[in-house]
């Protein structure tokens, strides 16, 4: 069944005794799949625990992907086979992706799957429900302090609702994300409470320790993640008589994925997601799993090779389930989850560009496109078989990743860009149309972000006129063309296609007093909804421009993920962003205004990439002409899409 190196010779027998009572055929699909993905699950085994105990893993762990695949429903079967004859299906220029909280979008499951038509209309085709599995009562980080991987909220629904969904899903050419927590669980949780009582098996499952001496060796190179109410990174349990590794809050108890029981509980996890019908889990915090003393215990060698085992095992058992890398790190770090080097094609489908999201609001607060092209440009490239989840904000708040090499390359101190972003945004600088909320400063570090929905950072609620309020829409427009035009998955953060405001109420409800990234996740006003297509409001030309750019990019082949951005031009003005993309199909240049004023592109450049009959296929295909200066001139926040008709 399997030729893996080193690999035992009762894999074959592990997996018949599981599937012995399915049709042959069935079987032969899992040992085929098996052939083709052992040698990368026992690669990357070796990697994290040494060829020994690699052996005697692939066998457990086989084993239960054959669990898995046994248990799949035949629907979920039919749906792997599409997927492995269409592996691109995510880089299609069709696929658009919504994010929300369930209960502030629609009150539940059931309300949500009664909102399809909705999500339709915006052309989406990839919904993501915030954190849906149980947490622990209380204050739980915005259910990221799962207590109980196998139940869903009470308040939200059941499981039975999570798989109705899914289908409902599935019949409309959707598919369902779901959120993964994989670094830590809620002290809450069956393992952490036994633990708690001295399973020495369970107490494995952790980090703790007798005393302050091994973390106080970690802490001299570690981080804060939540300096205001979260200092530190280990807490004193006093159940567990230990000091407790917590990275993100005292009641997230991190796993140790040294263990390779806690691996294989987690392959557990994975799989039972899968049979519900969810088809993408956004591997949540997946750059702090591995831990190394002496280092911020982020981005280590070993959360690829985790990852890589992880991606094997669904691909044996459910190919239909990919992966998405929640890694909010540096610009650099971050090629590293769509696979580079030995794990091109074998961790995450999916990653978050931040890096474009944070330079397109550093670009039009700036009114200067230099430094993002600089930071653009500098990043390597992705392998094809990776796409970007792009977007103008999330549910998070914004961290200002201004890499300081890229700053200093342009004679800016990379601090104090970072520093007047957080201004800016908070509204502190006079001049300024931003109005979010600064989050976390921290005043040992100097380090601000910053929270608010894209409204309300764009300039649209602190418009005194109907001029500003024009100036805010193409604000809101331009970072969504940039979003859409980039290639990738778009998605759009619930509300902000709608503009809405952040929530003035947001420190009203129980736990989230202390944390202001709630006044961009507001509950959808479905009476503003209703106005989406009267585009004599603010909400309906927002929701008709989404629109808009989705038609658009639909139809145009040049935006396919597997066709990459690059930054074009070395003496564009440097109120330009200008990126070029080059296709079987043809090429596409997207051109961005990020300034005020109007700005000169050179006609000449047409010539270069082959443009015969340039149109802007945003503009309706609307003749792009080049004028008797020689220069082509885009208005304020003008976006193009220019292509050859």
């Amino acid at each position: 069944m399997c030729h893996m190196s080193g690999a035992p010779t009762d894999v074959h027998a592990a997996a018949t005794e599981v599937l012995g009572g399915l049709d042959p055929l069935l079987q032969e699909e899992f040992a085929l799949r098996v052939e083709r993905y052992g040698s990368t699950l026992h690669d990357g085994l070796v990697a994290l625990f040494g060829a020994e105990a690699a052996d005697e893993l692939s066998v457990d762990l086989i084993r239960r992907a054959a669990i898995g695949y046994r248990d799949r429903a035949p629907e979920l079967r039919r749906l792997d086979r599409m997927r492995l004859l269409t592996p691109n299906w995510l880089q299609q220029p069709t696929m658009i992706g919504y994010a929300c909280y369930t209960e502030r979008f629609a009150g539940d499951l059931r309300g949500v799957a009664s909102k399809l038509d909705y999500l339709g209309e915006l052309g989406v085709s990839y919904l993501h429900l915030m954190p849906l599995l149980r947490p622990r009562d209380g204050d739980n980080d915005g259910g990221y302090a799962v207590a109980d991987y196998r139940s869903v909220r009470p308040d939200l629904g059941t499981i039975d609702d999570v798989r109705d969904l899914a289908t409902a899903l599935r019949e409309r050419g959707m598919s369902l994300v779901m959120d993964l927590v994989l670094n830590h669980v809620a002290r809450e949780h069956e393992w952490a409470r036994k633990a708690q009582a001295g399973d020495p098996a369970y107490r494995d499952y952790f980090y703790i320790y007798p005393d302050r001496e091994t973390p106080d060796a970690y802490e001299r190179s570690l981080p804060e993640i939540f300096p205001d109410f979260a200092p530190g990174s280990f807490t004193w349990d006093e159940q567990a008589q230990g000091w407790v590794w917590t990275t993100f809050n005292s009641w997230q108890w991190d796993v140790n994925w040294s263990n390779p029981a806690v691996l294989g509980e987690y392959v557990d996890i994975i799989l039972f997601l899968a049979n519900l019908g969810v088809e993408v889990l956004r591997l949540d915090a997946i750059a702090f799993t591995w831990k190394r003393m002496g280092t911020d215990c982020q981005n280590q060698p070993e959360v690829h090779a985790l990852t890589s085992v992880l991606r094997a095992l669904a691909r044996m058992a459910a190919p239909a389930l990919v992966f998405k890398a929640e890694a909010i790190v540096g610009p650099r770090d971050l090629i590293q989850y769509l696979g580079i080097g030995p794990y091109v094609g074998q961790v995450s489908d999916l990653a978050y560009h931040n890096s474009l999201m944070v330079q397109g609001w550093s670009m039009i607060a700036a009114g200067d496109a230099e430094l993002a092209r600089l930071a653009l440009r500098a990043l390597p490239r992705t392998p094809s078989s990776g796409t970007w989840i792009t977007y103008v904000r999330c549910h998070d708040d914004i961290g200002w990743a201004i890499d300081d090499r890229d700053a200093a390359a342009l004679g800016l101190n990379g601090f104090w860009h970072r520093r007047f972003l957080a201004d800016w945004y908070a509204g502190q600088v006079p001049e300024s149309w931003g109005r979010g909320l600064v989050f976390q400063f921290n005043e040992a570090t100097g380090d601000k972000r910053t929270s608010g929905t894209a409204a309300a950072l764009a300039g649209l609620g602190a418009a005194r006129d109907d001029h500003e309020r024009e100036k805010a829409l193409a604000r809101i427009f331009l970072l969504n063309a940039l979003a859409y035009g980039w290639g990738g998955i778009p998605v759009i953060w619930s509300g902000d296609e709608l503009g809405m405001p952040n929530d003035p109420q947001w420190a009203q409800e129980a736990g989230h007093e202390g944390d202001n990234r709630w006044a961009h996740r507001p509950r959808l006003d479905w009476d503003v909804a209703a106005q989406r297509s009267d585009l004599r409001t603010d909400a309906g030309k927002i929701f008709q421009g989404l629109v808009h750019l989705g038609r658009v990019r639909a139809g145009l082949p040049q935006l396919h993920a597997s066709a990459e951005s690059l930054v074009f031009g070395e003496h564009v003005d440097r109120g330009l962003l200008a990126t070029l993309r080059t296709h079987p199909s043809g090429s596409m240049l997207a051109i961005y205004n990020v300034t005020e004023d109007w700005r000169p592109f050179p006609g000449m450049e047409f010539e270069s990439i082959g443009f015969r009959n340039p149109v802007n296929a945003l503009g309706n295909d609307h003749a792009v002409a080049i004028g008797e200066d020689g220069f082509i001139w885009l208005p304020p926040f003008a976006a193009w899409w220019v292509v050859d008709r």
